[in-house]
């Protein structure tokens, strides 16, 4: 859906030419664009004449495992990093597609099967590389240039190229108890009002995202939209997993279960078959703290409305460990959430682009009068492009949004990263 022409694609070969392209933009005028895993959906990643710097051959994944540290370029994927850690029973908290870039990701925060665990992604960043505007290289971490290190930690791409990021990991089985509960129609309500009461008192090792979608031919679950009950158990003990499990499933039996223990990556990429490269992507998003009848009447109306392949739409379960961090301790926009509402649309067919548009932004708009006003920066699409400052302040409340521009000011002043969710110096 973002058709551009850049004059040029510059592929750094190291990290050591991500500086020279920062300089050669900065010294022509020429906007820039920060091309990572590739994942974005807001058409970021590209630009009309200005320059591209793809870092996508940078994914050089280094595990530390007696430290519990892992370093990783910034052209990473998810599964670039879910494989180098797994293989020393280590889990770095991410997302939920492993084909999304690791760079990206983290800077806007991070919400994934872990996120309950062992909170956001930006809460296991430890120490990062950032080349600023000025072409050189400055390292943030809690001790050395803290304020960038807070900004980087939410505020998306507006403060510099992270050129290298190293994560806290933490012990995680070979073999995840993890699976989906499966409800068709008729069971949406009785499911939705069985799970927000079993959501309501969970240990933080258990993580719980409902999908709502038709389901691809692979998953042989039919061509009419499902209601699946995902959840991962970061614990070792599988039966003490299923023990947590067991109270949903007594209130709310599934039509059909996938359960069983999986290895990490495995549970990592079961959802890379629902984003396509190349797919047409709208999404919008939303946090609220009710799941009442009168919220569960606004999912399952839409939700019935979805019968073709094309769009879906996530609950993530918030709470646990990420919660617990204080609200000023990142950039991010809020922890206070119960839930966030991930509205998304994944076709391929321009031919779509009207009707898949329409149901993101409807949906979006039902679900309003019971949304929090967080946004999530990794799932806001644009709108309006030249409404930069109305997309900030719908992101980050007014408090977050001064520090980031004074951020901003200091590492950036000419505004060269604004190819982003962007956070004006003015």
């Amino acid at each position: 859906m973002i058709d551009r022409r850049p004059i040029a694609v510059v592929r750094a070969a190291t990290v050591g030419d991500i500086g020279a392209v920062v300089d050669f933009a900065r010294d022509t005028g020429l906007p820039l664009a920060v091309r990572g895993g590739g994942h974005g959906v807001a058409g970021h990643g590209t630009v009309d004449g200005g320059i591209v710097l793809d870092l996508g051959s940078l994914h050089f994944v280094e595990v530390d495992a007696a430290a519990g540290t892992v370093t990783a370029e910034p052209g990473a994927t998810l599964a670039d990093l879910d494989t180098a850690t797994a293989v020393h029973d280590l889990a770095v908290p991410v997302g939920v597609v492993s084909m999304t870039g690791v760079a990206g990701l983290t800077v806007g925060g991070g919400i994934g099967w872990l996120t309950r665990a062992h909170g956001l992604t930006v809460d296991n960043l430890i120490a990062a590389d950032v080349v600023t505007a000025g072409g050189g290289t400055v390292h943030a971490s809690a001790e050395e240039n803290p304020d960038l290190f807070w900004g980087i930690r939410g505020g998306g791409g507006n403060f510099g190229v992270v050129s290298s990021f190293t994560f806290r990991a933490h012990p995680l089985p070979p073999l995840v108890y993890a699976g989906n509960l499966v409800y068709h129609e008729d069971r949406w309500i009785d499911a939705l009002r069985a799970w927000e009461q079993w959501t309501a008192d969970l240990p933080d090792e258990m993580q719980s995202i409902i999908s709502f979608l038709v389901p691809p031919p692979a998953w042989e679950l039919g061509d009419a939209p499902v209601m699946l009950v995902g959840f991962a158990w970061a614990g070792s003990d599988h039966d003490e997993g299923a023990a947590v499990v067991a109270p949903l499933r007594a209130a709310a039996s599934a039509d059909v279960e996938l359960v069983e223990p999986v290895p990490w990556p495995a549970w990592q990429g079961q959802a890379d078959v629902l984003f396509p490269p190349s797919s047409r992507a709208y999404w919008k998003n939303t946090a609220f703290d009710r799941l009442d009848d009168e919220v569960i009447e606004a999912i399952v109306v839409r939700a019935a409305e979805q019968t073709w392949r094309g769009t879906g739409f996530d609950i993530h379960h918030m709470g646990g460990a990420s919660a617990r961090v204080p609200e000023d301790a990142t950039a991010f926009p809020t922890r206070a959430a119960r839930y966030w509402l991930n509205v998304y649309g994944f076709w391929t067919d321009p031919a779509d682009d009207a009707e898949r548009g329409a149901f993101v932004r409807a949906f979006a708009a039902d679900m309003e009068p019971f949304s929090t006003g967080a946004q999530y920066v990794n799932f806001v699409g644009v709108d309006d492009p030249a409404d930069l400052h109305g997309q900030a302040t719908r992101i980050w409340d007014e408090e977050k949004l001064d520090r980031l521009r004074a951020l901003k000011r200091r590492f950036d002043p000419g505004n060269l990263f604004r190819l982003n969710h962007n956070i004006s110096p003015e």
